[in-house]
């Protein structure tokens, strides 16, 4: 296909994603170790590792496969963390896309909780769905993951099954080995409602105006 998802610059009040880029790289390591135990079943690099991993995303977006995002916390203007979009699929027209994923997503333990997650995919699912036009997003998390598919859940998608031995394992210990993944969706349908159940979440979280006297 020859569509590629590169994503502008998507603003939130809590959260700013910017195109993932070296210059993220110090606050990302500094994230990255905050609480390792948080990360159970997800993959995120060490501090030493980040370099080398933002160039494995940078190279994939320039293959067409990922848009990587840092995850910047407005209230401090520093990166807490990484999401993306990944895995376009076509199969109307080669030029538009019908189908992509949020994926690639992590989080500091300082920013978890704060609404920085739910207002980060209320961004990126309405640029997917009003800006690209796509039938549908889609989310994955190791099936065991449930503190994962709690948060999927949390922010609109639903549970569509358990794909068996469909990617390998992002637990250390686990190398060479297969997870099964948990898929969740949101299609084009659905988002109206999806969108109004993440702002109210998201709301929640920002600064409540004074009272008028």
């Amino acid at each position: 296909m020859s569509f590629k998802p590169e994503g502008p610059v998507l603003q939130g009040a809590l959260v700013r994603l910017e195109p993932l880029e070296h210059r993220h790289a110090a606050d990302l390591a500094v994230a990255a170790e905050e609480d390792r135990g948080t990360y159970a079943f997800t993959w995120v690099p060490r501090a030493h590792e980040v370099g080398a991993y933002i160039d494995l995303q940078l190279a994939r977006a320039a293959e067409g496969e990922v848009a990587p995002y840092a995850q910047v916390a407005t209230a401090s203007g520093r990166a807490v963390g990484t999401t993306a979009y990944c895995e376009p699929r076509s199969w109307l027209s080669e030029d538009e896309v019908s189908a992509v994923e949020v994926g690639h997503t992590w989080l500091a333990k300082s920013a978890q909780g704060t609404g920085i997650n739910a207002e980060a995919k209320l961004l990126l699912f309405r640029h997917a769905f009003e800006v690209w036009g796509v039938s549908r997003v889609d989310l994955k998390t190791d099936a065991r993951n449930q503190r994962s598919r709690a948060a999927i859940e949390s922010v609109g998608a639903r549970f569509e099954g358990v794909l068996r031995n469909w990617s390998r394992s992002k637990v250390v210990g686990e190398e060479g080995r297969l997870r099964d993944s948990a898929i969740f969706s949101i299609t084009a349908g659905e988002w109206p409602e999806c969108r109004g159940r993440l702002e109210q979440r998201v709301a929640h979280f920002l600064p409540k105006p004074p009272p008028t006297p």
